[in-house]
């Protein structure tokens, strides 16, 4: 979460939030010597509350106050305000209540383009190209609508009933849905499919309640179609609860080796040792992490590489080794307070320092693609690091992240890798979901649809009216090639095709031994 400064004496917040956290309301005998710092908290804000000249919300006040307290701490000590906390809740969760679809704006029309498995949309018979005109009285065309907005009408309460207006273009005619709004569950496995040389691919997009769950069921499937080699996909994942990343790394280590520990204030160690009958205790592992790996990510990328049981790929990976513990309030708010540190097998801290502020501590990271870290591996300051020796011998490093066994450079083109995040959004799926939609959702058109010089100089045009601006030669336009076709697959055989297509061109994957 990045947290936004509140340019007030730090001081007054600092007293404000002791008393919100200890949760303590007083009376106040007229005695000002005799206040302690709760009584002064409290004081202060009925006077703001009573006399102050301006009309002013406390409770505004206190958010801002717990959030510049935390800041004095450390940078993942955070306060996440009531609104907030819904959605990180369901985030966390992987559950919401909602009808279950996912959905672009094409042409100022909510129009769906996946109805979720298991979700009342689909029970109901929504279809991908339906175009939602209303929900209830509320118009949801015609008009530009923040995805916020968009929200607060498809979710609600469970059983809460829902009554859609739909014009469907394949029958030229307008329909209306009647049903109830459920619990819909959003996997965190992002991609689990099968890659050459029978080599299994889980791809891990965050560490939900249910996400160690959910990949020993991937992985189990994997291995019965034959996998014998496991790549493990944490780019772009940025931790999650802390007990699922231990309970995957336990599948792919052998009995009693250490996974990772604890230390709180109190000195306590607190030890995660990996149990018997893991899914996957031998075979070639590879792990993959980016900078944006962070936390319980780096969980399992230092127990894999401090147990020498498998290749870490990438980039240096974030560096966040502390633990957080949730505060809750009544009013849905709530704090996350650093309470351990975490250390890896080999007794080291992948913390990036943080003793110059919250703000140096983020542009520290921004410095990576400043000084040329992200290109060359050698850019990384290793000697600033502290070394530890695994037990085959190999160097690791603690104190900022996990340095990869097997280093991939982003390209130092920019415009080339701007160009590549721009492919792997949902921008490229949009563009043909728009075709498809002047096709009126004939299959047999959009399968015939070539892939051509035509084609990619249509997709730069609808990039480029959508806010980008490319530039591009004839590489880009086979890999923007690529894609469509990659997407094409999509529309036409689903996920599973898609990542068993795009996969193998990606330079992470061709270096855990994966080629087209």
């Amino acid at each position: 979460m990045k947290i936004s400064k509140v340019y007030v004496p730090v001081v007054l917040f600092a007293v404000l939030v002791l008393g919100i956290l200890l949760g303590t309301i007083l009376d106040f005998p007229n005695k000002p010597n005799s206040l302690s710092s709760k009584d002064k908290i409290d004081r202060l804000l009925q006077v703001i509350g009573n006399e102050y000249v301006d009309s002013v919300a406390t409770d505004t006040l206190v958010d801002k106050a717990i959030s510049q307290l935390l800041q004095q701490l450390d940078p993942h000590s955070v306060y996440i305000n009531a609104s907030e906390m819904t959605q990180v809740s369901e985030e966390l969760s992987g559950n919401f209540v909602g009808i279950g679809i996912s959905f672009m704006m094409l042409k100022d029309t909510v129009t769906v383009t996946k109805t979720l498995d298991g979700g009342p949309a689909l029970a109901a018979g929504l279809k991908a190209g339906d175009k939602i005109l209303f929900e209830g009285k509320n118009k949801l065309f015609g008009r530009k609508l923040a995805t916020d907005s968009l929200f607060k009408y498809l979710k609600g309460e469970p059983n809460s009933e829902v009554r859609l207006k739909v014009f469907r273009k394949s029958q030229n005619k307008i329909l209306n849905f009647q049903f109830k709004r459920q619990q819909v569950h959003i996997s965190s496995i992002e991609a689990e499919v099968l890659l050459p040389n029978r080599t299994a691919y889980i791809k891990i997009s965050k560490f939900a309640e249910d996400t160690a769950a959910e990949f020993s069921a991937a992985l189990k499937k994997l291995l019965r179609q034959g996998a014998t080699s496991l790549i493990i996909d944490l780019r772009g994942n940025g931790g999650g609860y802390m007990e699922q990343a231990v309970s995957i790394a336990d599948e792919l280590l052998q009995k009693d080796l250490l996974i990772v520990y604890t230390k709180a204030k109190d000195g306590k160690k607190e030890s995660s040792i990996a149990k018997s009958g893991g899914l996957f205790e031998k075979g070639k592992l590879s792990v993959l992490i980016d900078e944006y790996s962070a936390s319980a990510s780096e969980i399992i990328a230092g127990a894999i590489q401090d147990n020498d049981r498998g290749t870490i790929i990438g980039r240096r990976s974030f560096g966040k080794g502390l633990v957080q513990r949730e505060i809750g309030f009544e009013d849905g708010s709530a704090v996350r307070l650093t309470i351990a540190r975490y250390y890896t097998p080999t007794g080291r801290s992948i913390q990036g320092p943080y003793s110059k502020g919250t703000e140096a501590y983020y542009e520290s990271f921004e410095d990576r693609l400043t000084n040329g870290e992200l290109f060359e591996k050698d850019s990384i300051k290793l000697s600033k690091l502290e070394k530890f020796k695994t037990p085959k011998g190999k160097i690791v490093y603690g104190g900022g992240g996990i340095v990869p066994d097997v280093f991939v450079a982003l390209d130092s083109n920019l415009d080339k890798e701007r160009l590549l995040l721009l492919l792997q959004s949902p921008i490229p799926g949009n563009f043909l979901f728009e075709k498809w939609d002047s096709f009126k959702y004939d299959r047999s058109k959009i399968a015939a649809l070539p892939v051509n010089e035509r084609l990619v100089t249509d997709f730069i045009t609808y990039a480029n009216e959508n806010g980008f601006e490319l530039k591009t030669d004839a590489s880009d336009r086979t890999r923007i090639g690529t894609y469509l076709q990659a997407e094409k697959i999509r529309l036409l055989q689903g996920d599973t095709a898609y990542w068993q297509f795009i996969l193998p061109q990606i330079p992470m994957i061709q270096a855990a031994g994966i080629s087209n």
